[in-house]
């Protein structure tokens, strides 16, 4: 890349996009403020909005969404006549889970072995950064060619859905002519790759209840209701002797077409056990792209450390379904609760409670947004052609954007890679994936503002 003046740009920007990448992973910005306050997503936003102004950004603001976080909007006019690009990025993180399984703090940007470590490097702070470092290449080379709109939410993570809200209320406010949406990643580092596809999820929390409290095991055991044992049954019809996703009435045997995904590097990237299978049927990219996948996130029981002989009058848990595009996540999460009331034993009283939701996302990779940036990563990854892949997360935004603004063409990119590790332990990014996206970004706006 060193050829490209652009790519130069970039590469002597690294020192500084360390620094400020450092300066932004220090907050400790979770937005479920009952973990950690409320300040340090401020902060974050605040940093943030300072950034955006220092690049000449007007109507910058914080925006409080109805959730009660807040995302931060910029506006950079360019030439006039030129079309509007909106990039996207998240400034709030996953919990860094049990800290002391880190091998760095969680929340200070260390380099190790050639990646930069710490809880949001990659997902989504880093695609804050490469958002900056792309325009600040193209202000150094001739100017930004299109009019730039800059948004970055406070909840993603969360999936409460704060910023899709504002939004459908202010409709105005992120119309653009093509948005880039900074929050996915390569299918392998230096391997150049858009995404085409995003699951939807639907997030359901189930109760079981069976008696008025707990009793003891030994008198009562065998006979009375145990919930956590009816609640353990629920659970487990949710999948079929292979592992595969069962619920009634939800089909399960879509198939991919497209980049496929072995079955060995998939191991290795998940990193499974020795001698562990992987769960369900068809090829591994019909299972976490085309298909869905019901996760059971969290249980609410007795720890082993301090358990008593009782049989449990109630438990609950925190079930996650991925639905793949074609999929309504509504028509799913109702499938969803009734597979969980009829498959309920022994007459135990079971609710339900819709906790977030969002639709899947198919993109239109045939548009000439799509023509842009596949030239641009051609020059960022020499030797290397633009793949298109699914994802199984979900991005909820995009399809509200989407209903939104149907005309507008929607490219998905971005630093989580798998060796990344998002919402795991040891998250990190990968500093040369930073540089060749920031410069394909760049070149992306160039050649788009051509087309």
């Amino acid at each position: 890349m060193s050829s490209n003046p652009v790519a130069e740009t970039v590469a002597s920007l690294m020192p500084r996009a360390k620094a400020e990448l450092t300066e932004l992973v220090a907050f400790k910005s979770v937005a479920d403020f009952d973990q950690y306050p409320r300040s340090e997503s401020e902060g974050a936003a605040n940093w943030i909005t300072d950034a955006l102004r220092s690049e000449g950004f007007q109507d910058v603001a914080l925006l409080d969404t109805p959730d009660g976080t807040q995302s931060v909007y910029g506006f950079l006019p360019g030439p006039e006549g030129a079309k509007t690009v909106l990039l996207y990025a998240h400034y709030d993180v996953q919990p860094p889970l049990d800290e002391a399984a880190w091998t760095t703090p969680p929340f200070e940007l260390v380099e190790l072995d050639g990646r930069w470590y710490g809880r949001g490097s990659a997902d989504c702070k880093g695609g804050v950064v490469m958002h900056l470092l792309a325009l600040r290449a193209l202000k150094a080379n001739g100017g930004i060619p299109v009019h730039v709109k800059v948004i970055v939410e406070g909840s993603e993570e969360q999936g409460t859905g704060g910023l899709e809200r504002y939004a459908e209320q202010h409709p105005e406010l992120l119309t653009a002519d093509t948005i880039v949406i900074g929050d996915a990643g390569n299918f392998r580092a230096g391997i150049p790759t858009v995404t085409a596809t995003l699951r939807g999820m639907t997030l359901v929390r189930v109760q079981v209840d069976t008696l008025e409290g707990n009793l003891h095991s030994g008198q009562f055991g065998g006979a009375a209701p145990d919930a956590l044992a009816a609640l353990i049954r629920v659970l487990d019809s949710l999948r079929a002797k292979d592992g595969s996703t069962t619920v009634d009435g939800l089909a399960g045997d879509s198939v991919w077409d497209g980049l496929q995904y072995e079955d060995q590097a998939f191991r290795e990237d998940a990193k499974v056990l020795d001698g562990v299978e992987l769960i369900g049927s068809g090829t591994v990219a019909d299972r976490v792209w085309a298909r869905p996948a019901v996760t059971v996130l969290g249980i609410d029981c007795p720890p082993v450390v301090g358990a008593t002989p009782s049989v449990q009058a109630g438990a609950r848990a925190l079930v996650s379904l991925r639905v793949p595009p074609g999929v309504d996540a509504v028509e799913a999460t109702k499938l969803l609760e009734a597979h969980i009331e009829a498959h309920t034993p022994w007459g135990a009283r079971v609710s339900t409670e819709r906790i977030g939701q969002g639709q899947a996302f198919r993109a239109d990779t045939s548009s000439p947004a799509y023509a842009s940036m596949a030239e641009a990563m051609a020059v960022a990854y020499p030797g290397q052609e633009m793949q298109s892949a699914g994802m199984g997360g979900s991005i909820p935004l995009c399809n509200t954007l989407a209903s939104l603004y149907p005309q507008t063409e929607i490219l998905l990119i971005g630093l989580s890679e798998p060796e990344a590790q998002i919402h795991a332990v040891n998250e990190s990014v990968s500093p040369d994936e930073l540089e060749r996206l920031s410069v394909a970004e760049a070149l992306f706006l160039q050649n788009y503002a051509a087309s």
